[in-house]
This record gives structure tokens, C-alpha cells and sequence, in this order.
């Protein structure tokens, strides 16, 4: 394997990552100097969401019009350019159409750059590249915060964005010399009513969730979008059936090692989704905590998240997808609960420890259920399995926020007076068991679901005819 390849795609993933976070604690700074409120420019937040849900769908048809290499490098450009308009940008209308123009190139980074990774990774070496791929995800948004406060108070808000411009002439750079040039692949006409229905649906429920967890505009907004969100999902589901070419291929989702990996994810990816919320909330106005304190205990999980990459592959190798996946799910969303007993007068290292050893644990799982999606994938269905994995991975981020969110709205609600401790505790509580929830569908996996990428050999390999029996 060239180790290259998988770092080249992970700087730019990081690149992404990060900056879809770092606003976060820079809102105040940014809307003062463009003469708006923090609570409107949060629709810059959820611009950026929507233009992922948006184009993430035809990430797949453009890598195979284009090519994959090419439509990375274009991706990465056309975020630099968003970047630059932001640094730009003097109105709330700008600021959040160039936070559109960023998502789209993010939406092409994610998928694409795991496009190229699973065509030009020997399947025994997945899980070791998807190893180092799935860093960003679980660093960027840990380090967004801290970083982005720590530029706009030495520095200037404008740098947060400045800043990916040497980022991304390195990245296109990088890429031009040693990603591999791949063909283009026969690619039938863009499926239009799909495009329209899929981003419709998709965005709908971003747009709706984020509003109502996080409300720049009124709730009942929220509730509306979603709901045209889900009638615009059913339609698609009814043009998928007819269309000759669909662009998001549900039929993929019958294979029961892809199915595991995109719901039984998905619902771990809801537990997981809303921890960077709650953790921090909690230990500012529970705990007291200024953002930079919360910020530096948090950031222990990049610590985690890292160290595991050390040993993977190993474990994958040692035990297989299915049992790895079972405990660690239950690990990590054991974790989750236990952030549910965390008090001001719980020792620091005692919560550092705990959070790392999430950290550690959500690494490996993520690199296991990310490799697993293509474990049992045809070559020439990839370009279909990635945009709807991506697809399904920003809807459950979505609902995670929008859960925690909404499990905080309803308790406070419920006593009539401001956020308590308890509240954070239930909430950790309800996500730990929807987290957990996520076991069930690696149980039904087989033994050796999964073993040409993770290397597995505790089984004996069983016949297509066994496995589809034994599942379904």
C-alpha cells in the first residue's frame, strides 16, 4: 500500500473537518464585524450542511464522469475559493452563500477522497488506510473550537478561513503528483428528477434539524422543512424503483456486510453525533468552565483517536469485523453513559482518562465500519456505495445534534427553569443507549463477514448461498 495516498486524502478531509467547526466559537467576532447577530449567522452554519446534503449524492456519477483525481483536485479548490470569500464577506447574505460555495466542495472532498482510497487500496489493506482516513472526522471537530477561538482572539476571524489557502495549494499539489491517475469510468446520463428529489429530501432534513436544534429561525420552521424533507425521501424512494440509473443506488442496501455498515453505523453515528455538543455545553454552564478549559479536556480524544491507529489493523486482523464491532460499539457507547456521571468535583484526570479511552474506542469503530461498507462490494459499485454511505453519515450527524438538542428542550421544559446538571446526564444516557442500539445489526453479521479486508482467519469461509441464509 502507498501510505501516501491515504495521508494526502486525510489533510485535505482534516482541512474540511475542521473548518466546518472553527466557526463555532468564532460567531460572536464574526457577526459584530459584519453587523448581524450570532444567532442569524448560524444559518451560515446550517448553509454549509445544506450544500453538503445537496451534492454528496452526485459526488459518485462525477467521479466517474471526470474522474476521481480530478473532481478531488477540483473539490479542493472550489473550497479554497469558498474559504476566500468568507475572509471577504461583509453581509450576512455573503457570508452564507460562501459558506454554500465551501460545502460544495466539501461535499465532493469526503466521498471522493474515500473513492479513490477503496480504488486504489488492495482490500487487505483497507482498514490500515481507512485508519488514517478517518482521523479528520473525529480530530477536526475537537480541534475547530479551540483553534478557531484561539485565531480570532491573537489574531484575526479573517485568518480562520485565510488559512486554507496554503492548506489546499498543498493538497491540490500533493495530489496532482502522487494520487494515481484513474480512467473514467462508462458513466450513464445524470439522473435529474434523482438529483433534485435526493437533495430536496437530504437537505430538507439538515436544514430542519439544525433549525430546531439550533433556532435562528422559529421551530415550527424547522418541523415544516423536515416534513417536506421526508415527502421528497418517499417520492425518491418511488422514482428509485422505475429509474434505470438512480442516482443514490438503494438497491446496494440488500446486501446485508453494506446494510450493517451504513444503519448499524448510522445509529452509533446518532450516540456519537451528539457528544461534541452536549460534552462542552455541559462543562460550561454546568461545570463553570471557560471555552478554552473545556476545549483542552475535550481535545484528549484526538489523542485517542490517533493512538489507535497504531493498532487497527491488528485488532481487525485478531477478531474479525463482527466481534470487534459488537464490543466496540458497547465500549464506546459505555463511555457515553459514563460522561452521564461526571460532576465538578469528579477529579480531572478521571475525566481525561475516560475520554480518551472513548476517543481510542470510536476510532477503531469508525475505521472497522467505514472499511466494512466496501468489504462486499463489487469494483464497479463503489461509485454508488460511497455517495450513499456519505449520504446517510451527515443525515445521522444531523439527528445526533438535533437529538441532544431536543432531549435538553424538552427537560428544561419539563422543571420550567434553566439547564441543570441531570439534564446533561439523561441526555448522555438516552444517546449511550441509542449508540448501543447499533450492536444489533453487527449480530447479525456472520463470523467471516468481512474477512478479505480485515484478514480474519478464526472461521472457515463460507458460501455466498450460507452467508445470505445465515443473514437473512
Amino acid at each position: 500500500m502507498n501510505r501516501l495516498i491515504p495521508l494526502i486524502l486525510a489533510v485535505a478531509l482534516f482541512m474540511e473537518n475542521m473548518d466546518s467547526t472553527v466557526i463555532a466559537t468564532s460567531l460572536p467576532a464574526i457577526a459584530a464585524d459584519i453587523q448581524t447577530s450570532p444567532i442569524a449567522l448560524k444559518l451560515a452554519l446550517t448553509s454549509y450542511l445544506v450544500s453538503l446534503a445537496i451534492f454528496i449524492p452526485v459526488s459518485g456519477w462525477m467521479a466517474d464522469r471526470f474522474g476521481a483525481k480530478n473532481v478531488f483536485r477540483a473539490a479542493i479548490a472550489v473550497f479554497v475559493v469558498g474559504s476566500v470569500a468568507c475572509a471577504f464577506s461583509n453581509s450576512l447574505g455573503a457570508f452564507v452563500v460562501s459558506r454554500f460555495l465551501q460545502g460544495m466542495g466539501g461535499a465532493m472532498m469526503t466521498p471522493v477522497g474515500r473513492l479513490v482510497l477503496v480504488r486504489s487500496t488492495p482490500k487487505h489493506d483497507l482498514v490500515a488506510a481507512m485508519s488514517w482516513l478517518s482521523v479528520p472526522a473525529l480530530v477536526g471537530p475537537l480541534v475547530g473550537p479551540p483553534v478557531g477561538g484561539f485565531i480570532t482572539t491573537y489574531f484575526s476571524w479573517h485568518w480562520i478561513f485565510l488559512i486554507n489557502v496554503p492548506i489546499g495549494l498543498i493538497g491540490i499539489a500533493l495530489a496532482t503528483r502522487f494520487l494515481p491517475d484513474m480512467d473514467r469510468e462508462p458513466t450513464p446520463p445524470l439522473d435529474f428528477i434523482g438529483f433534485a428529489l435526493s437533495g430536496i429530501a437530504a437537505s430538507g432534513v439538515v436544514f430542519g434539524l439544525s433549525v430546531i436544534s439550533l433556532p435562528a429561525l422559529p421551530p415550527a420552521t424547522g418541523f415544516i422543512t423536515v416534513l417536506v424533507g421526508f415527502v421528497c425521501g418517499a417520492l425518491y424512494l418511488m422514482h428509485a424503483r422505475r429509474a434505470a440509473n438512480p442516482l443514490l443506488a438503494l438497491d446496494l442496501l440488500r446486501n446485508p456486510v453494506f446494510r450493517a455498515s451504513v444503519v448499524g453505523g448510522g445509529m452509533f453515528r446518532i450516540g456519537i453525533g451528539a457528544v461534541p455538543f452536549l460534552l462542552p455545553l455541559m462543562f460550561q454552564l454546568a461545570f463553570g468552565l471557560t471555552p478554552f478549559q473545556s476545549g483542552m479536556i475535550t481535545f484528549v480524544t484526538a489523542i485517542g483517536a490517533i493512538g489507535m491507529k497504531l493498532t487497527t489493523a491488528w485488532v481487525f486482523r485478531a477478531f474479525g469485523f463482527r466481534r470487534v464491532l459488537i464490543f466496540g460499539s458497547l465500549i464506546a457507547a459505555g463511555t457515553i453513559a459514563v460522561y452521564g456521571f461526571f460532576t465538578p468535583q469528579t477529579p480531572y484526570a478521571v475525566m481525561i482518562g475516560i475520554i480518551l479511552v472513548g476517543g481510542f474506542i470510536r476510532s477503531m469503530f469508525f475505521t472497522g465500519v467505514n472499511a466494512l461498507a466496501y468489504a462486499d462490494i463489487a469494483p464497479e459499485d463503489i461509485s454508488k456505495a460511497t455517495p450513499l454511505a456519505a449520504v446517510a453519515q451527515q443525515l445521522n450527524i444531523a439527528l445526533g445534534v438535533a437529538l441532544a438538542g431536543g432531549i435538553l428542550e424538552a427537560l428544561t421544559g419539563i422543571h420550567g427553569g434553566p439547564l441543570t446538571l441531570s439534564d446533561f446526564h439523561i441526555a448522555f444516557f438516552v444517546v449511550a443507549a441509542v449508540s448501543a442500539a447499533a450492536s444489533v445489526w453487527f449480530v447479525r453479521l456472520t463470523p467471516d463477514a468481512g474477512n478479505a479486508v480485515s484478514g480474519y482467519k478464526g472461521q472457515p469461509t463460507k458460501t455466498k448461498e450460507t452467508v445470505t441464509s445465515t443473514v437473512g
